[in-house]
């Protein structure tokens, strides 16, 4: 433990926690300094210009990481007959209907991303008190309530990112691991990024990008400076 303190007294005195770093240099000094013993995420958080309390000012929506996230997506399905059949071909992790609704009601969720079919709807409604506080209730603007259970699967499987402002206006996601090389990161940010800034929702006045950080799993906060997003 002791060692793992001077390992990251390290890594914190070797930044500068107040400077604004190019996108490019933020990103590449958190894949180098993340060091744990475990392959660590680089996740990027975006402060907006928002009050998500107001419709027309949400920011939600998917976006398709052209290198995925590195993580294992567990998907779950409710739908019955042919559909609940097509689900488990196309690699769904658990499928069912009214014992899905149980399983989930006792809390035992074991999956990270829920796909419904439209007449599964009334069912997994009355699991939205379950399934909403986890970001997981599906929603047919997202294109998780859908026919297409089997692309919705590939895209699930494939890295699609969900994102959703938080109260403060604040958006963040998993970009990928520190194993990623930095060019596959940054393109994965930068996939975020313009998800973000064409998600900008009608009602957002002034500055709509205000703040952006990056940082692994155990490492420090980078500031990022907002006029490189695009460059």
């Amino acid at each position: 433990m002791a060692k793992q303190g001077k390992r990251l007294k390290a890594i914190y005195a070797s930044v500068d926690r107040d400077k604004l770093y190019p996108l490019v240099d933020a990103i590449g000094t958190v894949k180098s300094n993340a060091k744990a013993k475990f392959d660590e995420t680089v996740e990027i958080s975006m402060n907006l210009g928002i009050d998500p309390r107001h419709a027309d000012q949400m920011v939600r929506g998917l976006v398709g990481l052209p290198h995925g996230t590195g993580k294992t997506v567990r998907v779950g399905v409710f739908a019955r007959g042919p559909k609940a059949e097509e689900a488990k071909a196309a690699g769904a992790d658990v499928v069912g209907a009214d014992d899905l609704a149980a399983l989930v009601q006792e809390g035992k969720i074991e999956f990270d991303r829920c796909i419904a079919t439209p007449d599964m709807m009334g069912l997994v409604g009355r699991l939205g008190k379950i399934l909403g506080p986890r970001g997981l209730m599906p929603n047919p603007k997202l294109g998780t309530v859908t026919m297409d259970v089997k692309g919705a699967i590939a895209a699930a499987k494939a890295g699609q990112v969900e994102f959703r402002a938080e109260k403060a206006g604040i958006v963040h996601a998993g970009i990928g691991k520190a194993s990623f090389s930095a060019e596959q990161l940054i393109e994965n940010a930068r996939a975020f990024i313009e998800a973000i800034q064409r998600a900008k929702p009608t009602g957002a006045k002034g500055t709509y990008v205000k703040k952006v950080a990056v940082s692994s799993s155990m490492g420090p906060g980078l500031k990022v400076d907002v006029a490189t997003l695009s460059a």
